[in-house]
Order: structure tokens, then sequence, then C-alpha cells
């Protein structure tokens, strides 16, 4: 397995990723990668973004030249936010528990202490997502609050756990 940041020549197969993910759990943000609106022009510029930014970072685990796992970081827009971002990320059902979310956030990690502007990485997380909350907290993620009817699917609202952890 390799990780990386995202390069322009990754749009497409990316795309396929979003459309394979989007069915595999709802504990994602979408239940479809037609929600995204995504084509392969806004993934190349999405993607050429990400690389010139210095608090934004776009992350692919690769696997036998497959996209098997996803990170996206985005840091603040505004001088006062910068130095803190969220994350969002994901990983194709069939690769679950081989450790490349582990890899993605331990990464993540690395990269923000290295970056002299980040000092706090957020996140976002279901509430009954069990899994993903204990790997969350094997980083030293902390809870920080509850978002109520923060999530609506099928008609059901969940709530979802702010967490975050701080660089310095």
């Amino acid at each position: 397995m390799i990780i990386r940041k995202a390069r322009k020549t990754d749009a497409a197969a990316m795309i396929n990723f979003l459309h394979q993910i989007a069915g595999e759990t709802d504990f994602l943000t979408f239940g479809s990668a037609d929600d995204l609106h995504v084509t392969v022009e806004k993934e190349e510029k999405l993607f050429e973004d990400y690389f010139n930014r210095d608090n934004g970072l776009n992350l692919i685990a690769e696997y036998d030249g497959q996209i098997a796992g996803n990170l996206i970081f985005s840091g603040g827009t505004k001088k006062r936010t910068a130095h803190a971002g969220e994350f969002g990320i994901s990983v194709r059902k069939d690769f679950w528990g081989r450790g490349i979310g582990k890899a993605l956030i331990a990464r993540l990690i690395e990269w923000s202490k290295e970056s002299g502007v980040i000092r706090k990485i957020n996140l976002r997380v279901r509430s009954d997502n069990a899994r993903a909350i204990h790997l969350y907290k094997s980083f030293g993620f902390k809870e920080e609050g509850v978002i109520t009817r923060d999530f609506l699917i099928n008609d059901v609202f969940y709530d979802s756990i702010q967490m975050g952890l701080f660089i310095d």
C-alpha cells in the first residue's frame, strides 16, 4: 500500500472510487456520488487546489494500482481560522480492517506537524459509528460536543460527535 497526495491524473479513478463507496455504507456525508456533482474536470481542479495549499491535503491510499482509501483535510480560508481544519475519510469496503484508515490519519497528523500552519484537526463522526470513534480516540482525538440531527438518512435523524486533536 502507498499513501500519497492525489494528482490530477487520479480524477477519473477517484470518481469511480466515490461511486463505489457511496453504496457501501451510510456513515458517509453523501448517499451517492451524484450528490457530489463531480466531473473529471472538477476533480482535477480540486486536486490541483489542494496540492497548492499549505493548509489543505488530499491523500490517496493506493493498493495494487487501485484507490483503496481517501482522506481530504481542509483548513480555514481566513487568517484567523487557517490553523484549524476538518477532514473526511473513506475506505472501500473490500479494504476495511486492513489499517488503511489508520495509515491515512497517521499521515495527516505527520503532515500537520510538519506544515508549520496546522494547530488543530477537527472531524465529525456519526455517534453510532463505534469503529471510527474508537480509531479516532486511539490517535488522541477528544470528543468536544454533539451535533443533534446532523444527518438525515431514509427519514431517520442521526447525531454526530465533534472531535478534535491539538497538534501543538
